[in-house]
């Protein structure tokens, strides 16, 4: 998420009609951006609001407190494993759960990734906390979406995906339409983020002279990590990919992966 509060209502937007509506919630740490979407249209979208605003609402008020037809929250992971669903069993997961270095203030949580993983995942307890206001049965993990996305629009077996917010990235591949690979990592710069990359085609035996980069997120169509990630790979440009219709003014990949809740269904915690 940028520094930038951007907001954006659509003119038909009115909270007389929420009962029609998805409210989609992206946590980060200590903020939090909303979507809302009607008939598969975004119609609204703001980010970059305070986390204590989630479980104790001001501004957001008549807003986060009103009935809506479905409530989706994305949650995040300071750490995390992923687990082949058919090893996820209860019996298992809280020794699985051991392997994140649990603190006293932290939250293990257990949910379906997609068919065949099961994301074991620590998140601040302070968010967790934020999110109960709304049912923790609502909750997914927060990039859910955005692979579910990618998942069901035919990646290619040569493609990487990248969502960048606040200096951190998310890379994924698939191969032959499954999830080979997911991870997260703090960059600092372009040249940081375009090694991480190669990193990842060379662990994934992807030559990048026939690797495809597609970036969403915090990230300009003429942004310089784009030219730097083509200079070693065979081309890289934003996601167009679109979950929901959108106005004009906002562009796809910039709310790819908030407007992917769209695609989650509420699961209960594990």
């Amino acid at each position: 998420m940028s520094e930038d509060n951007y907001t954006y209502h659509d003119d038909n937007f009115s909270l007389d009609k929420t009962e029609g509506y998805t409210l989609l919630i992206q946590v980060e740490n200590d903020s939090f951006s909303y979507a809302i979407s009607s008939n598969g249209h975004l119609i609204a979208w703001s980010e970059n609001h305070p986390l204590d605003e989630l479980s104790d609402p001001q501004e957001l008020l008549d807003l986060l407190s009103a009935r809506y037809h479905q409530v989706i929250i994305g949650l995040p992971a300071q750490n995390f494993t992923l687990v082949p669903a058919e090893l996820a069993t209860s019996e298992r997961l809280p020794n699985i759960a051991r392997f994140l270095d649990v603190k006293a203030d932290t939250t293990v949580l257990a949910q379906a990734l997609d068919n065949e993983n099961v994301i074991v995942y620590k998140t601040n307890g302070a968010v967790v906390s934020a999110a109960e206001e709304f049912g923790m049965r609502n909750t997914v993990y927060t990039s859910k979406g955005w692979l579910t996305a990618i998942a069901q629009n035919n990646p290619g077996n040569n493609n990487l995906y990248i969502n960048i917010e606040n200096n951190k990235a998310e890379l994924t591949h698939f191969a032959l339409g499954k999830l080979r690979f997911y991870n997260i990592f703090d960059f600092n710069s372009d040249d940081e983020l375009t090694y991480f990359a190669v990193l990842a085609a060379n662990e994934l035996n992807l030559d990048p002279k026939y690797t495809t980069i597609y970036l969403s997120g915090d990230i300009d169509e003429d942004d310089s990590k784009l030219s730097r990630l083509a200079e070693f790979f065979r081309k890289a440009e934003v996601n167009t990919l679109q979950v929901l219709e959108l106005p004009k003014e906002i562009v796809p990949h910039r709310v790819l992966s908030i407007a992917a809740l769209s695609l989650c269904a509420s699961s209960e915690v594990a």
